[in-house]
């Protein structure tokens, strides 16, 4: 096993004190083309040069052939089971569900050709790596910049002790982790700063598809930092125990930092919407943006995009959606007007209304459906330059080739977002849940705006007919929402889009 020793901020595992200075909050959201700063007052001159730092858009370094990064979160461990802050100790070891939840992963990995494997050095996270790496004759690469976010005095505590030792401190953790400071550091800065040396190491290895193995927050830093997002993005990315993130790199042909986008977030081995914590907190309040299936003319040009009835395969995937929605109550399904998004609601609102003739409730279910004309995407997609839309859905990144559109189609969607918020905020049901079904496009661009960002993120997202992505708003629709998955389609079974793809003779995805 190769090992790269570089030196980190501190032992991990060890408990440092060292005097704490209290910072000012601030705010900043990058990317390679922006950054913006919203400054409650002045900071110091240090506080500046660590701004500097962490925030600045530094250029990926350049490749010469397309790389897909697989990132897995490890399995469950003793002290996950416990709720006791862990950190980047190395005393809890994988449970038996943790070593099933890795086995899963390497079932569904099991395919895939890596040309390597990075692994946190920490034992959760290298027994994961373990298990999932299997028979494969390539050594893994251990890098001690993967190990978890450093949480100094925090680390061994079980939550509640947390609270009652460190007080207002701890509270800052729970609800402004980027400004959160401890023993004279501030650890999600630190992490920030951290993945982002990772990402170097990891490209320089000049492979087609990589395995990276770590942890949940150094997991999130890695994602936000490949697609520009500061630490104030911390618990919004969400990494659940063996939940499988994708991000592809593409070379510019003009040389440079490649185009990034992700692919997919945290698909994870067991159901995204049943019940359960976003980032450790309880929800009543959740989207489900629904890509419509498959059509008749898999080529259509823009003109008819999404006019043309599903086919055999998008029946089969709307089929396989209604019945993993199944699990929870659906409020209300809101659709594009176009056939292929209609005919998708229709059939998840019937699989809805027969649940207890199904047997998933005692009682028969009322479903609201509404049609939203700003969820229609296609006489914005018509006027791009771009004339067809051939494989649209197969690589990663597609809207950044749509010419003099994207400002129309980020206004439209942020109309439409606005609306299914409203929706949302309906204070006749506890807990509410809607459901939205149109183009990927659509959904793309309502992502960004779920996380507040700019049109020009446009492209850093990708979604494939058929996936489903899950927010939800611990905080209610007034509040943040935290991104539970993003293109999840492993419920599509047989008809799901493999983690990854082969990339033999496939440079571009």
């Amino acid at each position: 096993m190769i090992s790269l020793t570089q030196a980190p901020s501190l032992v991990y595992g060890r408990v440092l004190h060292l005097p704490t200075k209290r910072r000012t909050p601030f705010t900043v959201r990058s990317s390679s083309s922006l950054q913006e700063m919203d400054k409650s007052s002045s900071p110091t001159a240090e506080e500046r040069k660590l701004s500097s730092e962490l925030y600045a858009s530094v250029p990926f370094p350049p490749i010469k052939a397309a790389n897909r990064v697989v990132l897995v979160r490890h399995g469950q461990s003793t002290w996950n089971e416990e709720g006791r802050i862990q950190g980047s100790s190395n005393f809890s070891v994988l449970t038996k569900k943790g070593e099933a939840q890795a086995e899963t992963s390497r079932q569904m990995l099991i395919d895939d050709s890596f040309d390597v494997c990075f692994s946190s050095p920490l034992s959760r996270s290298k027994r994961t790596a373990e298990i999932i790496w299997g028979p494969r004759k390539e050594e893994m690469i251990t890098d001690s910049d993967l190990r978890e976010i450093d949480l100094y005095s925090f680390q061994g505590l079980l939550k509640h002790e947390g609270k009652a030792k460190f007080g207002a401190a701890f509270r800052q953790w729970q609800v402004d982790a980027a400004n959160f400071n401890i023993d004279g550091h501030y650890p999600v800065r630190e992490l920030w700063a951290r993945a982002r040396n990772c990402w170097t190491k990891i490209l320089a290895q000049e492979s087609k598809s990589v395995l990276v193995v770590a942890h949940n927050a150094v997991n999130q830093a890695l994602v936000a930092t490949a697609i520009g997002l500061g630490s104030e993005y911390f618990r919004i990315l969400l990494q659940s125990n063996c939940g499988v993130s994708v991000l592809d790199f593409t070379p510019r042909p003009e040389g440079g930092s490649p185009y990034i986008c992700l692919n997919r977030l945290n698909q994870t081995p067991n159901s995204p919407v049943a019940a359960g914590s976003s980032a450790g907190r309880k929800t009543s309040k959740r989207i489900i943006l629904v890509c419509h299936g498959s059509t008749q003319d898999t080529e259509a040009s823009f003109s008819n995009l999404g006019d043309q009835p599903m086919n055999m395969l998008g029946v089969i995937q709307a089929q396989k959606t209604a019945e993993l929605l199944l699990d929870m109550k659906v409020s209300a399904i809101v659709s594009s007007p176009k056939n292929a998004c209609a005919e998708k609601a229709t059939i998840i609102s019937r699989v809805q209304e027969a649940a207890d003739c199904l047997g998933a409730d005692c009682v028969p279910r009322y479903v609201e459906m509404k049609k939203i004309q700003d969820l229609d995407v296609a006489e914005i997609l018509q006027q791009s330059t771009k004339d067809t839309i051939d494989d649209s859905s197969l690589y990663p990144g597609w809207l950044n080739v749509l010419d003099g559109v994207m400002s129309t189609l980020w206004e439209q969607s942020g109309r439409a977002w606005r609306s299914l918020l409203t929706e949302l905020s309906d204070e006749s049901e506890k807990e509410k849940i809607i459901v939205a079904v149109a183009h990927t496009a659509a959904h793309v661009a309502l992502m960004g705006h779920c996380l507040n960002l700019t049109k020009e993120w446009l492209g850093s997202f990708h979604l494939d007919a058929g996936s489903i992505s899950v927010v939800d708003f611990p905080d209610g629709p007034t509040g943040r929402g935290i991104i539970r998955c993003i293109n999840y389609t492993a419920h599509l079974g047989r008809w799901s889009i493999p983690i990854t793809r082969s990339t033999v003779d496939d440079e571009s995805f």
